[in-house]
């Protein structure tokens, strides 16, 4: 088994993560400021190495890829690199001692689609400064994968959803109030047709698919791989299923994008980020090399987080039979 260090563990994906690497016999060591609990609890924390690290003032000093370094990873998985130079300090200091790196990056390198589903073969067209961050990181790793053999891998999730997790909800923002407005049947306005769509995928599919690379190293090692659910759902097909959980009937109205992002209020600007990308990727190369197939549908997923949510008391649903 491996020595795995993981960068940023303590996340959602790590609560996932972490307990599965353990199960699997491998030595652990999570990597984080020590600030974050895990959402979900696992006798496998109290087995694991435990280092706090703060990146951001490691990076400052140049120390932190040396430190990962001197932690003697076999395997090293970044989830918590969000530009380049970030990722270069990590990669140069484990240069010529690792067996795999893997990057974490995202479905936001993609901008606005072209063909439905992307596939990894369209180019990354990113519109914000995160996803041209993380597109800058993984061009680069190809790069380092190919010319001096870098045992990268880089794998984009889509909107990461589970328990302890807001879902990103049928108008596209974190909102947990949009469910509580559909269990009690009010009325929901989507944007124009209600046709745009997002991509969720489960936290334990995303830490899934990570053991799937693991174990296929030579089929992973120098590529880049969508991390999503296996399909992506409309804006209007995703309320109406919401409504019809709560036992509603659908209420729903439309206006113009424009119009109707103004009422967002705080959220409008995230809205308008998952809004104008409209996400949907096709997993058929991690299916095809990794054999990855999720969990989790993506109404799975969020009728999990939702069930947990109205737990809570995050989602106010009294009747709510999911």
């Amino acid at each position: 088994m491996s020595r795995i260090v993981i960068i940023g563990g303590s996340g959602h994906v790590g609560s996932y993560l972490v307990p599965a690497l353990v199960e699997r016999g491998h030595d652990v060591v999570n990597v984080s400021r020590g600030a974050a609990r895990p959402y979900r609890p696992h006798e496998a924390w109290s087995r694991i190495e435990h280092v706090a690290l703060d990146r951001a003032a490691e990076e400052k000093s140049g120390e932190f890829g040396v430190k990962i370094a001197a932690l003697e990873p076999d395997i090293v998985i970044d989830m918590i690199a969000f530009d380049l130079e970030s990722t270069q300090q990590v990669v140069e200091a484990l240069r010529g001692r690792i067996e795999h790196y893997l990057f974490c990056s995202t479905i936001w390198v993609y901008g606005r689609l072209f063909t439905i589903p992307s596939t990894e073969a369209d180019p990354p067209n990113p519109i914000d400064a995160y996803g041209k961050g993380k597109a800058e990181s993984e061009a680069w790793l190809m790069t380092q994968a190919r010319v001096t053999g870098f045992p990268a891998t880089c794998f984009r999730p889509g909107h990461i959803v589970g328990e302890g997790w807001n879902p990103i909800n049928p108008i596209g923002n974190s909102d947990p109030e949009v469910f509580s407005l559909i269990a009690r049947g009010d009325e929901l306005v989507l944007p124009n047709l209600g046709l745009e769509t997002v991509h969720h995928v489960h936290a334990d599919d995303v830490a899934r698919w990570i053991s799937s690379a693991i174990d296929n190293r030579s089929a992973s090692i120098g590529e880049v791989f969508n991390t999503v659910s296996e399909r992506a759902v409309t804006l209007r097909g995703y309320a109406e299923m919401v409504y019809r959980w709560f036992g509603k009937e659908p209420r729903l109205a439309y206006k113009p994008f424009e119009e109707w992002i103004l009422g967002l209020g705080d959220y409008a600007e995230n809205t308008r980020g998952h809004i104008i990308r409209s996400s949907c990727h096709s997993i058929e190369k991690s299916r095809q090399r990794l054999g990855y197939q999720p969990r989790y549908t993506s109404f799975e997923a969020v009728k999990e987080s939702l069930r947990a949510m109205i737990a809570s008391g995050t989602v106010i649903a009294p009747d709510a039979q999911l």
